[in-house]
């Protein structure tokens, strides 16, 4: 009678600590799938087609500021743009904006950037940025997701009257191109960027 009530006790026990584990993991998986965005949500539905337009005026006014950007359209493995990046300004500043990417041409994700920076800004201001992916190697590094700049990660200002050449360094090439007025410096360094499938 005593081996049998045992029994029953350890039989109990060991129903209720797989219940209640179970319902641990449950709760953790459900936890884990609200902190994961979907990769095809880093840019809305809603503002993609927003996004798309922008991006491709943005293409055709680089395009018109330094002719000699055509050449890195050909040779690179892709390329990203982000048409509307919005600066912040006074002590403590930051930058963020959504942008197109392209394969080979033809639009594959979205994605969006953001940098927070430390110091004294000038002013606020609003440009557009086109990074260029030298080989497939750097293109699939950018759509792995959590890809960042380092601090001394510079990019080439494309404005009329200036007519700088654009290099690859390390297999990344950067332009900026202001969206009004003249823009005298940007730092790219600390710019963090996550990428989401088209499909």
């Amino acid at each position: 009678m005593k081996t049998n009530k045992l029994s029953f006790m350890l039989l109990a026990i060991l129903v209720t600590f797989g219940s209640v584990y179970a319902q641990d993991t449950l709760n953790t998986t459900q936890r884990d799938q609200m902190n994961q965005e979907p990769d095809d949500e880093v840019v809305e539905q809603e503002k993609r087609a927003g996004i798309i337009e922008d991006a491709e005026r943005a293409k055709k006014d680089f395009r018109e500021r330094n002719p000699d950007i055509e050449n890195l359209y050909e040779v690179s493995a892709g390329y990203a743009i982000f048409p509307n990046v919005g600066k912040g300004a006074y002590i403590l500043g930051g930058a963020a904006g959504n942008g197109v990417v392209y394969e080979n041409d033809e639009i594959v994700g979205f994605a969006e950037l953001r940098q927070i920076d430390i110091g004294l800004q000038l002013g606020g201001q609003a440009f557009s940025q086109i990074i260029f992916f030298e080989t497939q190697e750097e293109l699939e590094e950018f759509k792995e997701g959590n890809f960042e700049f380092g601090g001394n990660a510079s990019a080439v200002i494309i404005d009329e009257g200036r007519a700088e050449s654009i290099n690859f360094n390390e297999g990344i090439a950067v332009a900026t191109m202001p969206k009004a007025g003249a823009m005298l410096e940007i730092s790219i360094g600390g710019q963090k960027f996550n990428y989401g499938s088209i499909q």
